[in-house]
């Protein structure tokens, strides 16, 4: 059985990632099955620094807040040249993940290529996750008034369906939303307040109107800004339905707020692949064409429809999907895989790094009976054998190096993938 995988195994380049592939799709994803570890974000650096200068590709975008992701496009492609990088990493990710080195030199890298580069043919990049954390999500303050001032600014008053002084008042404070006890206890989310209900009204009515008076609006703005009055209206939309499910005492109370998360990511997804070819990276667990699941707490098993799945069902084959599995991340305790996992299978190929044919895999496979891998590490998520054919390619990495790299490991806790 060895011998015949190792017959589709291949070295990680773009060269080889597009021949699993039917043509190149116009969203290029490549999961991970945990987060911050130097080893696999420098293969993602050096693999999507080829798929851009071989490939074509021209937006990367991460699993990051999309608004703080700005900040970053704005460095990279020169149009905020007063920043500097180490701000830049400060303010343009969430999660903490602005502290990792292979994402500064992804950056650093970004700017480099974009130097000389006329405006159409810059290097972009685009953070996707909502402004979420595990403690809570941010205030919607910023997107409405955002885009009522995008608004305001280009259409007459009496078509906008509140003041900015209504929406200031309906928000109030900005900790009101951002509590952190809000996650534990539905009872400290302000999300079902008379407010919260009327600012989901007044935020859908603005979207409606962006929608409505799109042809004037996208003859009297600049791409890029009309690109971020609909970022702000799908944030607002998403923000408050997330606030709205975290006051829930229901059962149903966190399968709503993963799938809204997950909807908040594709739709972000969907925008960015619509202005050309576009690069993914994130948890394997929000880009698989499969169900996603996590255990949470003292919850039962979650199980929901992640980004991946949603944007593929849209996208068919303009979407590609790489999982990555790994062996051993020996400075967390995971160790060698047990031999009947696809970890452990493709560890005894002997390749420190490959990328195999996932379809034709499983086919090999076939009724060969797979252990579902089980970490001792919280923060990393094995790869499910029930969705190796789901993917197009498997990235297989033998061993994860230590780094010192500050930041933590994982903003949520662990998906299956």
């Amino acid at each position: 059985m060895v011998t015949e995988i190792k017959d589709l195994t291949h070295p990680v380049d773009a060269a080889a990632v597009l021949r699993l592939l039917p043509h190149r799709p116009r969203l290029l994803a490549l999961g991970e099955p945990t987060h911050g570890e130097g080893t696999l974000l420098d293969l993602r650096n050096e693999l999507f620094r080829q798929l851009v200068e071989q490939e074509g590709y021209r937006t990367i975008a991460l699993e990051s807040d999309c608004l703080a992701g700005l900040v970053v496009d704005d460095y990279v492609t020169a149009d905020a040249p007063d920043l500097g990088l180490d701000d830049v990493m400060e303010r343009g990710f969430s999660h903490e993940w602005g502290a990792f080195p292979a994402n500064r030199e992804l950056v650093r890298w970004m700017r480099a290529y974009n130097e000389g580069r006329p405006t159409h043919d810059r290097l972009r990049f685009a953070g996707v996750d909502g402004p979420l954390e595990i403690t809570g999500a941010a205030s919607p303050r910023l997107v409405l008034t955002a885009l009522h001032g995008y608004l305001s600014a280009r259409l007459d008053a009496h078509l906008l369906p509140c003041t900015a002084e209504v929406l200031d008042s309906l928000l109030g404070a900005d900790d009101r939303w951002t509590e952190p006890a809000a996650m534990m206890d539905p009872a400290r989310s302000v999300g079902r307040s008379a407010g919260a209900r009327e600012l989901r009204l007044l935020a859908d009515d603005l979207a409606a109107l962006l929608d409505a008076q799109a042809p004037h609006l996208v003859r009297t703005s600049s791409p890029d800004e009309w690109d971020r009055a609909r970022l702000y209206g799908r944030t607002a939309a998403g923000l408050l339905r997330y606030h709205f499910w975290m006051a829930d005492t229901g059962p149903g109370r966190m399968t709503w707020l993963l799938g809204v998360r997950d909807s908040m990511i594709a739709a972000n997804l969907l925008a960015v692949g619509d202005r050309g070819p576009t690069l993914v990276n994130a948890q394997n667990g929000h880009l698989q064409r499969g169900r996603s699941t996590m255990r949470m707490w003292d919850h039962p098993l979650l199980e929901w429809w992640g980004a991946g799945a949603l944007v593929s069902t849209r996208l068919g084959a303009e979407y590609g999907y790489l999982a990555t599995a790994l062996g051993t991340i020996q400075h967390q305790g995971v160790d060698a895989p047990p031999s009947d996992t696809v970890e452990g299978l493709l560890s005894a190929l002997g390749e420190d790094t490959c990328v195999l044919d996932a379809p034709r895999l499983a086919e090999l496979l076939g009724e060969t009976p797979l252990a579902a891998r089980v970490s001792p590490w919280f923060g990393y998520a094995p790869l499910d054998p029930a969705h190796l054919a789901e993917a197009d390619g498997i990235v297989f990495v033998k061993d994860v190096r230590q780094e010192q790299a500050p930041g933590r490991t994982s903003g949520w806790p662990r998906h299956s993938g």
